[in-house]
C-alpha cells in the first residue's frame, strides 16, 4: 500500500532549456537528482548540506549548484551518494509533513495545482502511516488539504 502512496513521478526544474535537477518527497525528506556530466570521475564531485543551504560541483570549480533551501533541513540525517551517473541528495525534513514547493528557495516552484496535488498526497501518506491496516490510496479530498502540522494534533517528529 505504501508504495501507491509514494511519489508517482519526479518534478524536474528546467533553466533556458537545460534540466538542472529533479525531485520528489515524502512525508519525511526531499529527493534531488542530479545527472552527472560524463567523463568526469564520480571522486571529484562533492556536496555540502547545510541547514538552510546545499551546494553541489566538481572539485576545483564554482559550484553548480549554491542555493538555499526552501526550508531548513536535519544535517546530521542528510545525505547524497553517487550511482549510475547521478547524484542523489535526501534531505530530512526537520518539519516532518510539510509540503515543499521546490527544494531550492525561488527555483523551480511547482504551479498551485501541481503544489495542492502534493499536500494531498503527503496527507494521504500520513494517514496510511497512522492507520497501517487501512488502505487510503483510493481516498480522495475536496478543496483544499489541512496543514498535517496541525491537523487532528499534527504530526510528531522524533
Amino acid at each position: 500500500m505504501a508504495e501507491k502512496l509514494a511519489p508517482e513521478k519526479r518534478h524536474a526544474f528546467v533553466h533556458n532549456g537545460q534540466k538542472v535537477f529533479e525531485w520528489d518527497q515524502t512525508l519525511e525528506e526531499v529527493n534531488m537528482y542530479i545527472e552527472l556530466p560524463k567523463g568526469v570521475p564520480t571522486k571529484l564531485f562533492g556536496c555540502t548540506i547545510q541547514a538552510g543551504h546545499v551546494e553541489v560541483g566538481i572539485r576545483g570549480n564554482p559550484p553548480y549548484l549554491n542555493h538555499d533551501l526552501t526550508h531548513p533541513v536535519k544535517t546530521d540525517s542528510s545525505f547524497w551518494t553517487i550511482e549510475d551517473g547521478e547524484m542523489h541528495i535526501t534531505l530530512q525534513k526537520r518539519e516532518k509533513g510539510k509540503a515543499w514547493s521546490s527544494p531550492i528557495q525561488g527555483q523551480g516552484i511547482l504551479d498551485p495545482y501541481a503544489a495542492d496535488q502534493e499536500q494531498k498526497r503527503l496527507m494521504l501518506q500520513r494517514f496510511q502511516e497512522e492507520n497501517p491496516g487501512f488502505d487510503f490510496s483510493q481516498a480522495q479530498f475536496s478543496g483544499t488539504c489541512p496543514d498535517p502540522r496541525t491537523f487532528m494534533g499534527g504530526i510528531r517528529s522524533e
